[in-house]
């Protein structure tokens, strides 16, 4: 999950090498670039009827695809402009404070709901990569902040941290793999990563880590109480606010967390989403800080 990267479900069909060289080669297959001379007029008929509609049912589910998407992204607060998708770097408004927003897929998922709600209020960026482990984290905070100047750095690292792997990095039960960061490990790591974070004077926000179900694959119902007891310990030694998302989907994750899954429907980055601007838009800056 997230680990790997591909064309990332690509649906326009003239836009993307793959799909072109799909579309060449299904096409091919079907005999469009292929005319049988051997058939008989009433036969090539019906071959090309057939073809022609196998083509238009292949263009009819790319663009039901295509409108499902778009439902998705509007479903998380995402318009028509081509900068909200949350990986994408969006381009800033210089008289605004910057708000960094650090985290894996459950972040990906919120950010956009942010960026919504402090329009105008703020430029709000996530690194154009999922965050994953703390041990990923302490190897390229650096990278994410990069040389800019932040106000606000919201963040979280969790569900990553305890999950469980094989040696093929496929998810397991515990008794077949290990824990990818153990809690102490985690906590070290955590203290590297806020130690870097400190260093751009930018107020922290530590976002604890949401739900673990039952089902959910490679980690165990519950686990995140563990982690975010060890985290809030190193948030408090360390002077790094808290903002409890645990708290605010945990009483309706019935409702709000699809099952047998850490993520959410698009109710439940929504909850998120707000609570995280909420704190965030506390934190910034006043007129004439930035």
């Amino acid at each position: 999950m997230d680990k790997a990267r591909n064309c990332g479900g690509c649906r326009n069909l003239t836009g993307c090498v793959a799909q072109s060289q799909w579309r060449s080669g299904t096409l091919t297959a079907l005999g469009m670039f292929r005319p049988t001379f051997s058939a008989s007029p009433s036969e090539r008929l019906y071959r090309t009827a057939v073809r022609i509609a196998c083509v238009i049912g292949i263009l009819i589910g790319a663009f039901s695809d295509q409108l499902k998407a778009a439902d998705a992204q509007s479903a998380l607060g995402v318009d028509d402009n081509p900068h909200a998708p949350p990986l994408v770097q969006v381009a800033e408004d210089p008289r605004l404070p910057r708000v960094l927003i650090l985290g894996d897929s459950i972040s990906i998922g919120y950010t956009p709901v942010v960026r919504k709600m402090l329009a105008g209020k703020a430029n709000v960026e996530h690194p154009d990569a999922n965050c994953l482990d703390s041990a990923f984290g302490v190897g390229h905070v650096h990278q994410w902040i990069g040389q800019k100047h932040w106000d606000v750095i919201y963040f979280n690292f969790g569900l990553h941290d305890l999950e469980y792997l094989d040696s093929k990095g496929q998810y397991v039960t515990p008794d077949k793999g290990k824990q990818v960061v153990p809690i102490k490990e985690y906590q070290a790591n955590l203290r590297k990563i806020v130690s870097t974070l400190q260093s751009t004077g930018a107020k922290l926000i530590f976002a604890t880590t949401t739900p673990v179900p039952s089902g959910s694959g490679g980690r165990v119902q519950g686990d995140e109480k563990q982690y975010n007891t060890a985290a809030i310990e190193v948030m408090r030694e360390m002077g790094v606010e808290t903002d409890d998302l645990w708290r605010v989907v945990s009483p309706s994750v019935a409702t709000v967390q699809l099952a047998h899954n850490v993520h959410f429907t698009s109710d439940g980055y929504r909850a998120l989403g707000a609570e995280a601007a909420s704190q965030i838009g506390r934190d910034l800056p006043g007129e004439g800080r930035h």
